[in-house]
């Protein structure tokens, strides 16, 4: 949807006022390479996408601040004093969880203001629409009311809203990236410190296609505590080793390989070993994508899904089938699953000139395999959080 056209809508529901509107613009994301790594000390690899959620957002003259989007009929209109009373369950507790976590700045919510929000993330697609929903309006609200827009400190204002407020233990990739994403360009981050590099990222005559498995995820929280619990004590035993060491992901290969034979569990040591290997391909990916050397960072990708579904065991059969089936096509670099695994969707970095083929043949062959109907969305990487232009 255009902003003329969300702009028509906002004045259909709103009315004319001498008020300006005005509009913000915060993007999904996707994480190119390493998965299971923020919580081990390692790097991740995410970037902003083309589709996002967009905000036009103009002040009243009471303390009402009305809640509408395009993407769901539930609305709702509270006074400002009112905000972070109660949860309701629905869409709105993202942006009410901002307000709360803004009341405890040197900027709050001081006035009423009409909201309208349009999302164009496919939903339950794992591209992050909750962190886009966040960072707009932490972005926007701070601009409307004089604040800092700092986007690192708006990034973690809004992971604080999803943990506090929403009640999702979310770590600080998602915000990150929304908030701090550039176009032709991937993030390399370390979530523990928010050291960050900006890394090229520029893809050509490549597209970025995101694959939904529509599988559900039920497995995700007792695996992911599973997996960090051998993580803990892979880290325990090599810390006998080497007394200095705080993540595995401190690890370099050759010291992994020294001191390995020391956890006798082989799954406990599998999964070290993918910690130890994923962060160096990350590292070995912001590399050749300085030098635009595609060819063998879709490598890398093909690479760390076979770790993620042999070593770390987070992937599962519909998962597979579709990273199979798009690397069969022969104009896919890299193909791996993406998230925290166990269903949800995979990125593959396909030739233009290949993307409808790739739809049409792994759509088919995924439905014929696995009885699914997946999703599939092309993108291009695009800007973290702003202000746009086109609204008076």
């Amino acid at each position: 949807m255009s902003i003329q056209e969300l702009n028509r809508k906002f004045i259909e529901k709103y009315g004319e006022s001498e008020q300006e509107a005005q509009v913000f613009y915060a993007p999904g994301r996707v994480n190119l390479i390493g998965e299971h790594l923020d919580y081990n000390g390692g790097y991740v690899l995410p970037a902003a996408l083309e589709f996002g959620t967009t905000l036009i957002v103009r002040p009243r003259s009471d303390t009402k601040i009305i809640f509408a989007t395009t993407n769901f009929p539930y609305e709702a209109t509270l006074d400002y004093s009112e905000i972070g009373q109660a949860k309701t369950g629905e869409w709105i507790d993202y942006p009410v969880g901002v307000m709360v976590e803004l009341k405890k700045t040197d900027h709050p919510v001081s006035k009423g203001y009409d909201l309208l929000f349009h999302g164009d993330i496919p939903n339950g697609s794992g591209l992050s629409s909750s962190a886009s929903l966040e960072v707009v309006t932490a972005f926007a609200l701070l601009t409307m009311e004089g604040g800092d827009t700092d986007t690192v400190e708006i990034a973690l204002l809004s992971q604080r809203a999803e943990n506090h407020y929403v009640g999702v233990n979310s770590g600080i990739m998602d915000q990150f990236a929304v908030a701090n994403g550039k176009r032709d360009h991937a993030i390399l981050l370390m979530c523990d410190t928010l050291e960050y590099e900006l890394v090229p990222f520029v893809t050509g005559a490549y597209k970025l296609v995101i694959g939904n498995t529509n599988k559900k995820r039920g497995l995700v929280d007792s695996k992911y505590n599973e997996r960090r619990q051998q993580c803990d004590e892979a880290l325990s035993i090599l810390q006998q080793e080497i007394p200095s060491l705080s993540f595995l992901a401190e690890l370099k290969r050759d010291q992994f390989e020294a001191h390995q034979g020391k956890i006798t569990d082989e799954t406990v040591r599998n999964r070290a070993r993918h910690v130890v290997e994923e962060n160096q391909r990350v590292l070995d990916s912001v590399e050749v994508l300085k030098k635009n050397d595609l060819v063998q960072f879709g490598k890398y990708m093909n690479d760390s899904h076979a770790s993620l579904r042999d070593l770390y065991e987070v992937s599962c059969v519909e998962l597979d089938i579709m990273v199979e089936e798009a690397q069969r096509i022969p104009g896919t670099l890299g193909s791996r699953m993406t998230g925290a695994g166990f269903g949800g969707c995979t990125v593959s970095l396909v030739h233009e000139d290949d993307v409808e083929r790739f739809i049409r043949e792994v759509g088919e062959a995924y439905t014929t395999r696995s009885g699914l109907a997946g999703e599939f969305y092309v993108c291009g990487i695009g800007n973290g959080v702003e202000q746009l232009k086109g609204v008076k």
